[in-house]
């Protein structure tokens, strides 16, 4: 079996630059191979910032900030129903696309008004509100939802 390719922003990622690329079953692309949309750090701040008071079962409550997931695949024109989410540390978890308009998910960039590091969480660490919905998002189950360190994402069927 042949090993796969480390992932560019894999590599990238792993020095803090906030960066992220969406691929898979998306409407619009921005690389040369229209693969993939590549967002900057410039096109990740220019986006409007949300933010979620929530604790994790790895932070207390804290103030969470970054876009709204729904936002990011509003402009890839993501038309999946899964997203995978992959990490700087090969880590892969499936959420539901539909999670990102029923909890308001964001793809956070700052936690209680600090940039991520790759030592937090950083740079994007997918948050749910899940002081809000305890019953949903607490648990294993829950807790697999929580991604860090998210260089890339694949819509899938």
């Amino acid at each position: 079996m042949a090993a796969l390719p480390v992932p560019r922003l894999a590599l990238a990622a792993s020095d803090g630059s906030l960066q992220l690329d969406v691929n898979g079953e998306v409407h619009v692309t921005n690389d040369a191979a229209h693969t993939d949309y590549h967002f900057s750090e410039a096109a990740l701040l220019k986006l409007p910032a949300h933010s979620i008071v929530t604790a994790t079962t790895w932070t207390p409550r804290s103030t969470f900030t970054g876009p709204l997931l729904s936002d990011v695949l509003s402009i890839v024109g993501a038309y999946g129903s899964q997203i995978e989410i992959h990490t700087i540390d090969d880590y892969t978890c499936v959420v539901p696309v539909s999670d990102a308009a029923r909890y308001g998910a964001v793809l956070a960039y700052e936690m209680n008004g600090k940039r991520l590091k790759v030592s937090n969480f950083g740079p994007l660490f997918l948050i749910y509100p899940r002081d809000q919905f305890p019953m949903e998002l607490d648990g294993a189950a829950g807790d697999a939802k929580f991604a860090w360190q998210i260089v890339s994402m694949t819509i899938k069927q």
